[in-house]
């Protein structure tokens, strides 16, 4: 059976209010609902979310189309930016870039990498060891540990080649749950994504 990491969509920006508390925007909202009305959701039995608004937001409106409870999860956090609080979205791609170049250091004060890998990995694993493997299930999170965790699953580098399409974020990526392996073909757009029909 099947696993997903599924980030949220588009965010509504305000840079007076600390990025865990921002919400989704119309248009993230919309794209979730788009993916809500997807026939294979229903196939969810259970939700795992941060507990940053953007993520429990996507969780609401995917578990009411699948029925699923919602859990929400410590540590299923994005990679800890605190320390330099908003910064413009110019600015943010290269600080994001040096981010994934330099894992094992920190950028200006931000939760390394290579420490953001180990937390989101251990976030899924604590989970999975508690989940019956027949029962699809959704995590909800954040590009940046989204790619971390991914780069694990494949046996990979920590690299922004493998980082989210740059589409404001909605991507998919799916893994097996019997060998934690990704499968397919990597980050899919929310609304284009189909799991195998078999599993």
């Amino acid at each position: 059976m099947f696993g997903l990491y599924i980030t949220h969509p588009q965010v509504r920006i305000d840079p007076d209010m600390p990025v865990p508390k921002w919400g989704l925007s119309d248009v993230g909202r919309a794209r979730a609902e788009t993916l809500a009305g997807k026939a294979w959701v229903r196939r969810i039995g259970r939700i795992v979310t941060s507990d940053e608004t953007k993520a429990i937001e996507l969780a609401d409106i995917l578990a009411a189309a699948a029925g699923a409870p919602v859990e929400t999860v410590h540590g299923a956090h994005e990679n800890d930016r605190s320390a330099t609080g908003f910064l413009p979205p110019a600015e943010f791609e290269k600080a994001a870039d040096w981010f994934f170049a330099h894992p094992e250091e920190s950028f200006r004060g931000w939760e390394r990498a290579i420490d953001a890998q180990r937390r989101i990995v251990a976030v899924v694993r604590d989970v999975l060891a508690s989940h019956d493997p027949s029962v699809p299930i959704a995590f909800i999170g954040h590009g940046g540990v989204g790619t971390l965790l991914r780069c694990h699953l494949a046996g990979l580098p920590i690299d922004r080649i493998q980082d989210q399409p740059p589409n404001g974020g909605g991507n998919i990526h799916i893994f097996g749950l019997d060998d934690l392996k990704p499968a397919g073909s990597g980050w899919m757009p929310m609304e284009d994504f189909e799991p195998p029909s078999a599993d």
